[in-house]
């Protein structure tokens, strides 16, 4: 009988052993997977606010506007976002600012992306030779009414003897505009009338260029956008 008792006492003891084992190794197969659960909400949390850089507007940047070593600390800064509000385009690295025209004025505080610009080589890749030629109007209906800034696009288009007018040069680039004493005429100028211009052409046009405008055939349409 007391063998018995003592096999039964064992057994009681064995399988309190068993219970209390178990409770201990459930108990550590939860902490690890609350911990790995909240180790993995971490780095979800992290990634969310992870630190990106890319160029912002620190100004309004007026459209036709170069970006230049000269004023590239006048419009634009480097700043770090969280990365989640970067877009794939955005202008982050030095190197993609070389030769830059913004296409539309640009507002202080944008976020910076490649499809705010056009570069240099875009607009002149169809030209054999670039060059940059300068016309003075003489009356302003030759420009637009004297609205044209830089960045903007014109048709030109000569006139003949008998009044028929032939289109020569499509979506002609403006480069750059100034009023009658030769300042220079920003993109947020609104009043100020163009009386010289400055356009994009190749060089094997500037020759027919120059003779049409002696002869005061030309006449400018600007392209709306």
């Amino acid at each position: 009988m007391r063998t018995m008792k003592a096999d039964r006492s064992v057994d009681r003891k064995n399988v309190w052993l068993r219970m209390w084992t178990g409770s201990i190794v459930a108990a550590l197969a939860a902490a690890i997977g609350i911990f790995a659960v909240m180790l993995q909400m971490e780095k979800k949390i992290l990634s969310e606010y992870e630190r990106g850089g890319i160029y912002t507007a620190v100004r309004e940047i007026p459209k036709g506007e170069r970006i230049t070593p000269e004023n590239y600390a006048d419009y634009l800064c480097f700043k770090e976002v969280d990365r989640g509000v970067i877009p794939v385009t955005a202008l982050a690295s030095p190197g993609q600012l070389e030769g830059l025209v913004a296409r539309l004025p640009i507002a202080e505080g944008t976020l910076l992306t490649t499809g705010m610009f056009e570069a240099q080589s875009e607009i002149t890749a169809r030209m054999r030779e670039p060059v940059i030629a300068g016309f003075k109007a003489d009356d302003l209906f030759q420009v637009a009414g004297g609205v044209l800034r830089a960045g903007d696009r014109i048709h030109i288009y000569t006139v003949s003897e008998s009044g028929i007018a032939h289109l020569i040069w499509r979506e002609v680039f403006v480069e750059q505009v100034f009023d009658s004493a030769g300042n220079a005429i920003g993109g947020g100028d609104l009043l100020s009338a163009a009386q010289r211009v400055n356009v994009y052409l190749d060089a094997g046009d500037v020759e027919q260029f120059y003779s049409e405008l002696a002869r005061g055939t030309l006449r400018v349409v600007k392209v709306c956008e």
